[in-house]
Parts: structure tokens; sequence; C-alpha cells
């Protein structure tokens, strides 16, 4: 058939078991790796200088005596064997603990800002998928053009820009200068998801503008480049110039037969990405004072809050074995040739 350079054939039997039997396994594997990583963090926290008790040591009053007791009141005059043993069957009943700087449920924190991070986070990856894809094509249909010279000048631009820099400038830019169009002048907001506590969708709109830039820039250059390099090996394939002699329509050959293929190395650069999109981008929401997972962290890191630290690492850990299940699961949809043995 036309348009496939081999035969698609899935080894997957009726109902899907291969491929059912394929994400359990995979599952099983994760679990004693989550373990391992679970292991290390909690050893390195629990090292770090002043470890758990750290916010509790900035108090310049604090006594020996009371020093002993809250090590007591907390478990950490236990080896470190058990106080791990005793943590993670919390957390195996869905407990984190709670906050060691407010006392706030690790839990809690954490869902309050999953909603803003993701707002954030889905908006930034939505607007990196369409653009970075589409230039990404349209540079490999017209390489050495002055169309593709421009799209890599600006992939390379964004992807050594530190992040920090480009968000200060678009604040300095759109926020404290402002933007004057058609004899009028306004400043897009610099900081925060709205300006009052009612909800405002166009003020929401307006505040979510510059991270979303800053966060959209960085993935729609690193995609675009991989897309055009990927989408240059695909063009110059057989079938694809078969398709093109047989008088296919070009856009059809393109986003029908080559762009599936194209994606296939695209695939693992998506996938870990989207762990971001529920722990947040802590640099952007920390400049923009963004109520995210991101800025949670930013935070728990500033006070060395252990409880806090060790829910938002565990979480993303988790987050990032699924995601690459997920790309391995999507390889085997996007190429034939991967099986499920």
């Amino acid at each position: 058939m036309v348009g496939a350079p081999y035969a698609r054939t899935f080894p997957i039997a009726p109902g899907g078991i291969a491929l059912f039997s394929y994400i359990v396994r995979r599952s099983l594997q994760a679990i004693p790796l989550l373990l391992l990583i679970s292991v290390i963090l909690y050893w390195i926290l629990s090292n770090a200088p002043g470890g758990p008790l750290a916010p509790y040591l900035q108090n310049p009053h604090i006594t020996a005596a009371d020093i002993a007791r809250l090590k007591h009141n907390f478990g950490l005059d236990q080896p470190l064997p058990i106080r791990y043993v005793r943590w993670l069957g919390m957390v195996l009943q869905g407990d984190l603990g709670y906050s060691n700087s407010n006392s706030e449920s690790v839990t809690t924190a954490i869902v309050e800002r999953i909603p803003a991070t993701v707002l954030l986070s889905g908006t930034s990856l939505f607007l990196s998928l369409v653009i970075g894809i589409s230039i990404g094509i349209f540079a490999a249909i017209k390489p050495y053009s002055t169309v593709d010279y421009i799209v890599t000048t600006l992939a390379f631009f964004g992807q050594s820009m530190p992040v920090f820099w480009f968000a200060l400038m678009l604040q300095l830019a759109f926020a404290v200068g402002g933007i004057t169009a058609f004899g009028y002048h306004f400043a897009l907001p610099s900081a925060g998801i709205s300006a009052s506590d009612e909800f405002d969708l166009g003020d929401r709109i307006a505040h979510l503008i510059l991270p979303t830039v800053v966060l959209s820039f960085l993935n729609i250059a690193v995609w675009s480049r991989f897309t055009r390099s990927s989408m240059l090996e695909v063009v110059k394939t057989d079938y694809m110039r078969t398709a093109a002699a047989k008088g296919l329509d070009r856009s059809k050959i393109i986003l029908r037969h080559g762009l599936k293929n194209a994606l296939i190395p695209v695939v693992t650069i998506i996938a870990l990405s989207l762990p971001d999109l529920f722990s947040g981008a802590v640099v952007t929401e920390t400049i923009f004072a963004w109520p995210g997972m991101g800025r949670l962290f930013f935070s728990a890191l500033g006070q060395f809050d252990f409880s806090l630290l060790m829910g938002y690492l565990v979480i993303v850990s988790f987050l990032v074995v699924f995601f690459n299940l997920v790309a391995d699961v999507a390889y085997a949809y996007l190429d034939p040739r991967v099986k499920y043995d």
C-alpha cells in the first residue's frame, strides 16, 4: 500500500492482550525503581545540613533541650532505615505528612496548586505542540530557504537563552514599559494568576500571557528542531517519492504518511516534557509569582521543608516513570517494528 514503508502488523492478540501484558510488566518493573529513587531522595534530604529540623534550627534562641525534644516528637531519634520505613508506610496510605514550616498537610498544599500549574503548563504545552511541530514541518519541506534559516536561528536562540533573563526582559518590555497600539496604552500583568479572588476570564488570560510565552519558547525551539531533522529524513525515503509519483496531494503525503513516521523520535522529547504539566516550572513560576507547583517547590527548598520536598520529588519521580511508559506505548503505535516482547 502506498504511504507506508512497511506493513503494519501489531503483535497484539484479540482484545489487546499483548499490549495489556506489556503495560503490566513495565508497571511492575517501575515499582523497584520508584522505591530505589525514594530511598536515595530520603537519604540525601535526611543528611543535608540541618536535615528535617532545618526550619527550627534557624531560631537563634533554640536550645539543645528543644532540639532533643523536637527530634523525639518527629521520630528523628530513630535510625534512618526505621524512619524511612515509617515514612513509606504513610505514603502508601496516601499520607505525605505535614509541612515542617507551617504544619499544613503536604497533600493539601500540592492539590491546591496543581490546577494553576496545569493551566499554565497545559496552555504552554498546547502552543508548543502546534507551533513547534508546524514550523518544524514547514522548515523541512523548504530546507535551506529563508524561512528555514529564520526558524533555525530562533531555535538556537531559544535553546541557549537563559529562562530567567527572558522572563525578566518580557516583564520589562510588556509589564513595566507597557504596549502602545492603535492609540491605546496598556500593560500586561507581571505577577500572579489574577488581580482579584473573583474569576475574570479576560484578567486570567492577561496574567497567563507572559509566563506562557516564556515556557513555550524553549519547547518550540527544541521540538521544531527535532521535527525538522526527523521530517528531512522521512521526505527523502522511497515510499514518499513513490506516493508523489502516483500523483497524491503533497499535503496528504506530508501529513498522512510522513508526519506519523517523523514524530517517532519527537515522542520521547514530548513525553519527557509531560511531567512538567503537573510538577511546574520552578524558574518561570517563581519569577511571575505563579501559585503553582514550581513555586511551591522553590519555597520549600528555601525553607528546607523536608516533608514538602519529599512529597513533591516523589510525585515528580512517579510522573517521569509513568510518562516514559506512555512514550513506550506511543512508540509501538507509531512504529510497527517495535514489539511488546
